[in-house]
């Protein structure tokens, strides 16, 4: 766009967030994509989405910036998100006007800001936004958006309840501050975000290196290019880059959750194992039970039970199995929506074999299998859904809804190696119970079927 576009700068949750009111998830970037971002770019202006969410929360000097500079602002108050409500705040201590806030319909809005002129949009039945709703709000976003610039053209416009309610209360000269380095940081994020996405899909290190290397001082640099830098690592098991660069890390960006958990991560696959589970139990003492610190936690204790296993260690690793099946068991009682820590559970409890395993499995299979039903209500699958529900199959031994299950993954395919870590999996579940004298000739036709070249398994 040309550099003399308005910039919009919108707050709103990021990825599927809880329905407060108790209904499904709703699926934020499909707001955004589908009728937030067409209309701003309809009303003539460009969108500036805020990553908060994707940076463990924090409120970064870049935000502040966008907060102030940015020529108009749209928040969705849908849930009621923290992040987005202070920053609404700070943007209605500095500027009058040029700020519109959104919110769902059937979502009740705090008192404090229940009379400010909010545009409310509707979702569809469980909380779905198809092409109908989508439609609606861009329609109406784009108007009101429209009539916000004729507004705010003329002078006159005020939303901020704390110019309207407090006389003589001035907003800052935004004229005098330096909006074109301002422009130009947004748009210099966006490219280095763009260059390290086109680096992700040719798994090249060599090129992250060098955008980490042109970024310079990390104390300018956006928050979100950091995190994103970060998770490249991470996308091609550069385990190594993504320690170093969290030592690099301003030290506000290093204390968030995420970021802790994902430097866990690294350590572990590092072969670092014991730094990992102390930064992970940190996590876990400061923040309280979580089901992606206490999946993590579960998975280094899982890889140091499969090297003990290797080595012939019995008594160490068995040790390390019940390490890792409480973690996991611990991850599901915490959040029994997310699904991975209860899976890993249950197939850990199914390999230990003991009549307290066996009544502990029976107790959380159920409850795993309608987690991951649940979730696939309202989100398109993709091949690991379908493993999820191949494994769940085999540790119900239900031979025919596992090779239904095995049809449906092979055909979801992406990645050589996606069967493979499934087969890995499902092999351990075998060794386990030949041992306990249970064999089951149709799961090794399973395993089979998984190692076969992904080449020949896909339909296209």
């Amino acid at each position: 766009m040309p550099s003399d576009t308005p910039l919009c700068f919108v707050l709103m949750p990021f990825g599927s967030k809880a329905d407060l009111s108790g209904g499904p998830n709703i699926n934020f970037d499909s707001i955004y994509e589908q009728a937030i971002k067409p209309a701003i770019e309809a009303a003539g202006m460009e969108p500036v989405r805020a990553d908060g969410e994707r940076t463990g929360g924090i409120i970064h000097k870049p935000m502040f910036e966008r907060l102030l500079l940015c020529d108009f602002v749209v928040a969705d108050l849908t849930t009621g998100n923290p992040n987005v409500f202070y920053e609404l705040g700070v943007r209605h201590a500095a500027r009058p006007a040029t700020t519109l806030a959104i919110f769902a319909a059937k979502q009740r809005l705090p008192f404090d800001v229940s009379y400010s002129r909010s545009l409310r949009y509707e979702l569809g039945p469980n909380n779905s936004f198809t092409s109908r709703e989508a439609g609606l709000l861009q329609n109406s976003l784009t108007a009101r958006l429209n009539e916000l610039r004729k507004v705010a053209a003329e002078g006159e416009a005020t939303d901020s309840p704390l110019f309207q309610l407090l006389d003589g209360y001035h907003a800052p000269d935004i004229a005098r501050l330096k909006t074109d380095v301002f422009r130009e940081r947004v748009h210099y994020s966006s490219e280095r975000k763009r260059a390290l996405a086109a680096a992700r899909g040719k798994k090249d290190v060599y090129e992250m290196k060098k955008i980490e290397h042109d970024l310079g001082p990390f104390d300018g640099v956006e928050v979100g290019v950091l995190v994103d830098l970060f998770l490249s690592y991470r996308a091609v098991s550069a385990w190594e880059s993504m320690l170093d660069l969290y030592q690099r890390m301003p030290v506000s960006l290093k204390r968030t959750v995420m970021v802790r958990e994902q430097y866990g991560l690294a350590l572990n696959r590092f072969g670092r194992w014991q730094e990992a589970v102390e930064v992970l139990e940190q996590v876990i003492s400061e923040e309280g039970p979580n089901s992606e610190t206490l999946g993590l936690l579960g998975r280094v204790y899982k890889d140091l039970w499969v090297k003990a296993e290797e080595a012939n260690n019995d008594p160490l690793a068995q040790g390390y199995l019940r390490k890792a099946i409480d973690s996991y068991v611990r991850g599901f009682e915490a959040d029994w929506r997310d699904a991975y820590p209860g899976i890993n559970a249950v197939t850990l409890l199914d390999i230990e074999g003991s009549p307290a395993s066996e009544n502990l499995k029976a107790e959380l299979l159920p409850v795993v299998i309608f987690a991951v039903k649940q979730r696939l209500k309202f989100a398109k699958p993709d091949y690991w859904d379908y493993a999820t529900l191949l494994e769940l199959a085999v540790l119900s031994s239900d031979e025919q809804d596992a090779r239904r299950t095995l049809s449906d993954a092979l055909s979801h395919v992406r990645e050589e190696w996606e069967p493979k870590s499934t087969a890995n999996n499902l092999a351990l579940i075998r060794k386990a119970r030949s041992k306990r004298g249970l064999n089951q000739p149709w799961l090794d036709e399973v395993l089979s079927a998984l190692k076969v070249p992904s080449s020949t398994q896909r339909a296209s």
